[in-house]
Order: structure tokens, then C-alpha cells, then sequence
């Protein structure tokens, strides 16, 4: 195995002239490309730049944080709004964190909410 301490140290004695002339042969020679890291971290940098510009978000879960102190009320919200059978609103409204509606405009999820917590539940718009 070769001595990676006394290459390291060669390489450190390359001027600038020599370092360039030996990564053009070592790409020859391997048939490979190397590549700058600043060019490659700039390319990197631009996605997330070009990320920045972010669109109003138009779909909203409604999400069931607790059923507060009135649960059959509650449950009877659920089943209202979503359709549900008793048993299946029962067990949304029993579940922490369940999704009541999931991906509706903004005005529904806002309307959901209002409606929930004035009979006491704790909504979550996401």
C-alpha cells in the first residue's frame, strides 16, 4: 500500500502550474472529468433560489387536534360534514390527529373549523 502521508505532502509541494497539469493528465488517463465544487455547490444553490418563489397554497386539511369537552356533539359535527357512519365518526373523533377533510379550498376548511370548534373541538389547518 502506498505511503498517503508522503503523497499528501508531495501534492502540497505542487505549485498551482503543476496541480493543473496533473489533474489534466490523471483525466486522461482515468477518462474521467473533475468537476470544481464551486460550480457544482452554484448549480446546487440555483434550484433552491428558483424554490423561493412559493405559490398560495389552495388545498387545506382539516385536521381534529382534540374533541374538547362535548364529544357527542362533536361526532354529530363530523357526521354532518363528512358523511360518515356513527361508528366511523366515533372513531375519527377518538383518534388524535385524524383528518376530518383532506385537500378542500380554503373557504371549506375555514367553515369546518368554525363549525367544530364552536361545539368545543380543536382544529388544526394545515
Amino acid at each position: 500500500m502506498a505511503d498517503l502521508n508522503a503523497i499528501v505532502e508531495t501534492l502540497n509541494s505542487l505549485t498551482l502550474l503543476e496541480a493543473a497539469q496533473l489533474k489534466k493528465m490523471l483525466e486522461e488517463k482515468w477518462g474521467v472529468t473533475a468537476v470544481s465544487a464551486a460550480p457544482a455547490a452554484a448549480a446546487a444553490a440555483a434550484p433552491a433560489a428558483a424554490a423561493v418563489v412559493v405559490e398560495e397554497k389552495t388545498e387545506f386539511d382539516v385536521v381534529l387536534k382534540e374533541f374538547g369537552p362535548k364529544k357527542i356533539d362533536v361526532i354529530k359535527v363530523v357526521r354532518a360534514i363528512t358523511n360518515l357512519g356513527l361508528k366511523e365518526a366515533k372513531d375519527l373523533v377518538e383518534t388524535p390527529n385524524s383528518l376530518v377533510q383532506t385537500a378542500v379550498a380554503k373557504a371549506t376548511a375555514e367553515d369546518t373549523k368554525k363549525k367544530l370548534e364552536e361545539v368545543g373541538a380543536i382544529i388544526i389547518i394545515k
